[in-house]
């Protein structure tokens, strides 16, 4: 630390910023002097990546990563990429369920990348609660992108649009039958659509029905939505993605995107506000008063409120 007490870690050192992410996520003592002190580049464009399980998220953004390392940033300098890739809790340890993704070994050690998993520690979004805190973080250290990639629990998963320039959903060609049940829920919030697993049968008239849905929905932003075929494991079709997320970012500009920093705002005080509950006190007040009789729930919650 400096003397203002800020982690110097925008050179890029992945000690440091490990070390700062581990003090955010765990509110660590100074956690919050930290937070406070150190300065965001809200031009850092993120990258949100979603989409129900199976999709192949992971070894889409594995392909991804790949692409844009081989791209320079505005100054000309090779693009350092940075991945907070979210997973589920365990009920019983209340640890990361997956931990770090294997299907991004081969950048593990890449001096341009940094990779790092948060658990969601209950976050019913798809995204920990910690989330916010730490992508902050990254936008201090220097990275020239930040890819999000959520655990992968469907409709729910809408929470990504708060923390994310740029939503990606993906889908594969088994998903056509449920179209119409994704049309009420993740299909609202993509920026970008990819049909991932493109290789497989049933691709083309995959594409032709989400292209048919968004037609039904008016133009994000006066943006149009882009259906993408992509086949990561053959990286096949990560070029062009690419470039659709930089068209939609030109488009875009993160630092002008003020509804996104309300949202972000909203659910910092959301969390501050909330952080002195626990389920299991909660379980055990209940329990006393239901024993005393004459309980109302509603009566009962409104003193946190």
């Amino acid at each position: 630390m400096n003397a203002n007490g800020e982690l110097l870690f925008k050179d890029g050192d992945k000690r440091s910023i490990a070390r700062a992410i581990t003090m955010v996520e765990n509110h660590l003592e100074g956690y919050d002097a930290l937070l406070r002190s150190i300065t965001f580049d809200e031009q850092v464009p993120v990258i949100g990546i979603t989409g129900p399980p199976g999709a192949g998220k992971s070894t889409l953004i594995n392909a991804l990563i790949k692409v844009l390392l081989q791209r320079k940033n505005a100054k000309g300098e090779f693009n350092k990429i940075a991945v907070l890739a979210v997973d589920p809790t365990s009920p019983f340890t209340h640890g990361s369920l997956l931990g770090d993704r294997l299907r991004m070994f081969e950048h593990f050690n890449h001096e341009r990348v940094f990779i790092r998993s948060l658990a969601t520690r209950g976050a019913l979004g798809g995204l920990s609660a910690r989330t916010l805190e730490v992508l902050e973080v990254m936008k201090a250290a220097g990275f020239d992108h930040i890819i999000i990639e959520t655990v992968g629990v469907g409709q729910s998963e809408v929470e990504i649009v708060s923390m994310a320039n740029t939503t990606i959903v993906v889908l594969v060609p088994e998903a056509g039958d449920e179209i119409q049940t994704l049309k009420s829920g993740i299909m609202e919030i993509g920026d970008l659509f990819v049909v991932n697993k493109a290789d497989r049968a049933g691709a083309d008239i995959f594409v032709a029905n989400i292209h048919k849905t968004l037609h039904e929905r008016p133009l994000k932003d006066g943006w149009q939505i882009p259906v993408l075929k992509t086949s990561a494991v053959n990286s096949e079709g990560i070029e062009e993605l690419a470039d659709a997320i930089v068209k939609h970012q030109e488009a875009h500009p993160p630092k002008k995107n003020i509804r996104l920093l309300a949202e972000q705002s909203y659910r910092l005080i959301q969390s501050a506000r909330m952080q002195n509950v626990r389920i299991d006190d909660l379980v055990s007040e209940i329990d006393s008063a239901m024993q005393k009789g004459g309980f109302n729930l509603y009566e009962f919650s409104k003193r946190y409120y």
